[in-house]
């Protein structure tokens, strides 16, 4: 891994960031705390996990909360923001030397996992330390290693190791069962319960609406290219609509700024005077406004979907009650295929289809506010994922 790290940006942090993970584990929690700890691939399992760890923190207030990643995104994007984690730290590479001197200097009570980030030597190590070890919102499917002839070693694995599953989708749960991990229930995705949340809060930002004009909007959450084009399509096609872009990577902004020329991004707005305000298209350019920015739009197109780099999250969205569109390269997001069939979005092959649909919906009102309450009715509709954790949690 570490002569990767000489041809990865991404990699070389992840090497560089675990050899800080035992001083920080050190220096933030004692051999005497008590410690719940969520392990997170990235940043999209870790909110996943939130609703879960926010309410454990809330049972077992003197607790001290560990959190770990694998990739550099996930860490990097949480360890600038508050939380309520008291260690935020790179897990280690998965080997029985390294899982044991990381382990030996804190007292884990609780451990879970989120999604399908399973490591042997470490869920070992926590067995043998009478570690209660789950698995939150689990999502099994046909294409994985424990389905294959050599794949039996892993299950054996998560059978003595993993004390329950906590599936996403009845698919899922049994699948797991098909090969013999019964201890598992469907509770859910606890995504849901975090984008709920965000529904109630305050989702004000400075500036948006005097932008909107109380003209029909179209949010570009997470764009990459292909959403920038159906933007360019949108925008051409429809000059009474207001457009905002929320580029995946701020060093998109400049190439934007190039695409459309005419547009404002947020840092300016400020500087001008509500009145003055006459541009159709905003570009976002810093981060951290997406989710409340979705509460401003009559329609949301996010990003991903149109290529393999895997489709942003759509419930933030969706929690708003408005259609989602998204392109149809999608894998892994049961959301997704659940969120079309209660017909609150639609996918599309490529960006010209996905445009000519947009402008349909602008144009059909009656329709745009059927996929809006659809898709507000399927985010209510969905269990209360969290709290079925926490109790079946309890009972061990």
């Amino acid at each position: 891994m570490k002569g990767f790290s000489l041809f990865s940006d991404k990699t070389k942090k992840g090497v560089e960031g675990r050899k800080q993970s035992l001083n920080i584990i050190k220096s933030k929690i004692s051999k005497a705390d008590k410690v719940i700890w969520m392990h997170a691939a990235s940043l999209g399992e870790y909110e996943q996990g939130l609703p879960v760890l926010g309410r454990l923190k809330m049972q077992f207030p003197q607790h001290k909360i560990l959190v770990t990643f694998f990739s550099p995104s996930g860490y990097e994007n949480v360890i600038k923001k508050k939380n309520i984690a008291d260690a935020i730290c790179y897990l280690p590479f998965d080997t029985e030397q390294n899982v044991k001197e990381f382990i030996k200097d804190f007292s884990a009570e609780l451990f879970f996992t989120v999604k399908y980030d399973y490591w042997y030597n470490l869920l070992d190590e926590l067995k043998k330390n009478n570690v209660r070890t789950f698995v939150i919102s689990a999502l099994f499917y046909e294409r994985q290693s424990f389905f294959t002839s050599y794949g039996k070693w892993f299950v054996k694995q998560l059978k003595r190791n993993v004390d329950w599953f906590f599936h996403q989708t009845q698919h899922s749960y049994l699948l797991a069962k098909s090969i013999g991990l019964q201890n598992s229930s469907v509770t859910g995705d606890t995504r849901f319960d975090r984008v709920k949340h965000l529904k109630m809060r305050d989702n004000h930002v400075d500036f948006v609406k005097e932008f909107i004009e109380d003209k029909k909007t179209i949010v570009f959450g997470s764009s990459w290219q292909a959403e920038e084009k159906i933007a360019a399509i949108i925008s051409k096609n429809n000059p009474n609509v207001k457009v905002i872009i929320a580029p995946h990577d701020l060093k998109r902004v400049q190439n934007l700024k190039q695409i459309f020329p005419h547009s404002i991004l947020y840092s300016e707005l400020q500087n001008h005077q509500p009145s003055t305000i006459n541009h159709q298209l905003l570009i976002i350019d810093n981060i951290g406004l997406l989710s409340k920015l979705y509460s401003y739009a009559d329609i949301a197109v996010v990003g991903g979907g149109f290529h393999d780099a895997g489709l942003h999250n759509i419930l933030e969205a969706a929690t708003f009650g408005i259609p989602v569109v998204f392109g149809n390269h999608y894998k892994k997001n049961p959301e997704a295929d659940d969120l079309i069939k209660a017909k609150g979005a639609k996918s599309f092959e490529n960006e010209n289809a996905a445009a000519a649909f947009i402008s349909y919906l602008l144009n059909n009102e009656e329709i745009l506010q059927e996929m809006s309450e659809n898709a507000n009715n399927f985010v209510i509709k969905q269990p209360n994922s969290s709290e079925l954790i926490l109790q079946k949690i309890l009972s061990f």
